[in-house]
């Protein structure tokens, strides 16, 4: 069978490419056709991270074994993308090149039969121009009305008064032992 994916730059334009691989070639083969299609060099490292149906991040998978205990952790190279995709599971996170974070929504959009003679992976679609930078990307936590949650100390401005005039600690010449 041949997977078809829409492969989505997270980008104020729309920017995609539509990609056809075997089902049965692995995560890193889909890195690879990805990279290729929106004009990469492949020099960076990459990642595929598992999500939910609204594109909430859950597990990672790397190109390469970064775990402490060389070959305990999986690569890109040891899923099939069937492994993790079907007609349920249907997404997935790739980001290339982790200083400019290039990040991809990744959807299965279809499942079809092999074309017999077809070279694959082959890159169906394209559409939009890549922009010079991945732009900002922006990662912040839920924050609550309150900022200092379970470790507010119950001081304030006036608690810091009681360190005023205080002649007790000694001076180490903090400045002087800087040059």
């Amino acid at each position: 069978m041949v997977y078809k994916f829409r492969v989505i730059l997270d980008a104020e334009e729309d920017i995609f490419r539509d990609i056809a691989i075997l089902e049965d070639d692995t995560l890193e083969d889909l890195h690879n056709a990805i990279f290729n299609a929106f004009g990469f060099d492949g020099m960076e490292v990459a990642s595929f991270y598992t999500c939910d149906e609204t594109w909430n991040q859950e597990d990672e998978i790397p190109l390469f074994d970064t775990g402490d205990v060389p070959g305990e952790q999986r690569t890109m190279g040891d899923y099939k993308l069937s492994d993790l995709l079907d007609e349920q599971n249907t997404k997935i996170i790739y980001v290339y090149d982790f200083i400019n974070m290039w990040t991809f929504l990744v959807e299965l959009a279809a499942i079809e039969d092999q074309i017999a003679g077809a070279p694959y992976p082959e890159t169906l679609f394209s559409h939009g121009e890549m922009p010079d930078d991945s732009g900002e990307k922006s990662f912040e936590a839920d924050m609550h009305d309150d900022i200092y949650g379970e470790f507010e100390d119950d001081l304030d401005e006036e608690d810091l008064d009681m360190f005023e005039g205080d002649d007790s600690f000694e001076d180490f010449g903090f400045e002087e032992n800087w040059n």
